[in-house]
This record gives structure tokens, C-alpha cells and sequence, in this order.
């Protein structure tokens, strides 16, 4: 089945509203892998209001199964990733102050760096997947670069899948085709919720792996999280 990797921004950001360390994030971690999550992902941006720079080292010893540092590589998140490899690297272009990631790389016009940058990442046996927008010539692109993997940005999917659901996954569809082709796993994140998972699972083939963290943690506060981790891992059956 499609793994799940459960992101814990959500979390961090109620923590960070008050002082203290309520909700643990260390405990939660690994609570979402004790009901099954298959990975724990983490976002930490310049401004912190998310999870910290200084909660990856923790993080980074008291996960379990798979543990995913995502960002936008600065030298500064490079440094942060390097001192503390996790099984695996998203690098996301996020911009400075960017409410949420809305975008993949354009990977022809940041080959140089991109190729730079997954060098570093791979010399320490990290795995690096490649935030991307469903479009051809950028897939193959990240295989020009030496992405082990892409990472759909599935946020155009969730906004068009109420209309037309066929219409919204059809280019992930045949962009999945051509990664699996070019020998790039498939990864898949933002926006994907109980409403639109198992359509985008059944349709997009050789997905390994999505990243959900802003819906499950909503849903959460209704089901609870051991509940709501069960009701996205069905889906994804």
C-alpha cells in the first residue's frame, strides 16, 4: 500500500501559540507511529512558526520509521539536514514568508543548483525528493538532476477534484506514468484529504508515499488522531 507520512506543523503551530511544550511534539511523533503513520514529516520554515530548527535534532532521534525533513534549501536548512540526515529530503521552493508551499521547481531552469544541493544531500545517503508540479518536461528534469524521487504538489488537484475529479488527476496520472518510466519514485502532498485520497490513490499509479498533515490534524480534533491515522491508512488500501 501507499505509505503515510503524517506532518506535525499543525501541531507545532498550536504549541508555539503559548509558551511551554503543550502538545508534546516528541510525543506525538511517536503516537502517530504507534497507530500506524509509516513516517513522520516536518517543515520548519525561517520565521519557526511551525516546527523549530531546534526540535529536528529530538525529532530526529525518537522517530522510528521514517522520518522526512521538507524545506526550502538554504544553506541554513541544508546545514540543519546534513548535521542530522533523515531517511529522506523534500526540497521545496518556498519563498520567504510563503503561507503554505503552492508551487514545484521548475528543474531546467534550477538544474545547476538543484544538482548542486542533492549532491551534498546524497553524500550524507539521504534520500532527495523533488517538490513538482505535474508537467512532463519538469519530471524529467529531477531525473536529469538526480532526484531519487518527486513529490506531487497535489494542491491544484484538491481545488479542481469537486468539479471534475477525471479532469483534475488526469496529468498526475500520466506524469506518474513517466516518472515510474524514467525510474523516479512517486510521492504525493498538499491538500489531500479524506474527501479526495482514495480517487487520487486508485488513479495515480506506483505512489509510494503521501505527506498529510494540515487535514489530518483538522480531522483529528473531531475522530482523534489514532482514529483519523486509521481513516486515511484505509483510504490509501
Amino acid at each position: 500500500m501507499t505509505r503515510l507520512s503524517v506532518n506535525i506543523n499543525k501541531v507545532a503551530l498550536i504549541r508555539n501559540s503559548r509558551k511551554g511544550n503543550l502538545p508534546n511534539l516528541e510525543q506525538v511523533a511517536k503516537d502517530c507511529e504507534a497507530y500506524g503513520a509509516h513516517g513522520i514529516t516536518v517543515h520548519p520554515r525561517p520565521d519557526e512558526r511551525h516546527v523549530r530548527y531546534s526540535d529536528i535534532p529530538a525529532l530526529r532521534e525518537i522517530v522510528t520509521t521514517e522520518f522526512n525533513i521538507e524545506g526550502n534549501p538554504t544553506e541554513k536548512f541544508m546545514q540543519l539536514v546534513l548535521d542530522h540526515p533523515p531517511a529522506q529530503c523534500t526540497l521545496v521552493p518556498d519563498a520567504p514568508g510563503v503561507l503554505t508551499s503552492d508551487q514545484g521547481w521548475d528543474t531546467i531552469k534550477n538544474a545547476g543548483f538543484l544538482k548542486e544541493v542533492i549532491a551534498r544531500l546524497k553524500e550524507k545517503h539521504i534520500r532527495v525528493s523533488i517538490f513538482v508540479d505535474p508537467i512532463e518536461k519538469f519530471i524529467e528534469g529531477a531525473k536529469e538532476v538526480g532526484a531519487d524521487r518527486i513529490e506531487f504538489y497535489t494542491g491544484d488537484y484538491a481545488k479542481a477534484f469537486e468539479q471534475d475529479p477525471g479532469q483534475a488527476v488526469a496529468a498526475h496520472t500520466r506524469c506518474a506514468e513517466l516518472a515510474h518510466k524514467l525510474g523516479i519514485g512517486i510521492n504525493a502532498g498538499h491538500d489531500l484529504n479524506l474527501e479526495n485520497l482514495a480517487f487520487y490513490k486508485k488513479q495515480v499509479p506506483h505512489l509510494a508515499e503521501v505527506s498529510i498533515g494540515h487535514a489530518l490534524i483538522s480531522d483529528a480534533l473531531y475522530y482523534g488522531l489514532s482514529n483519523t491515522i486509521q481513516m486515511y491508512l484505509q483510504k490509501l488500501q
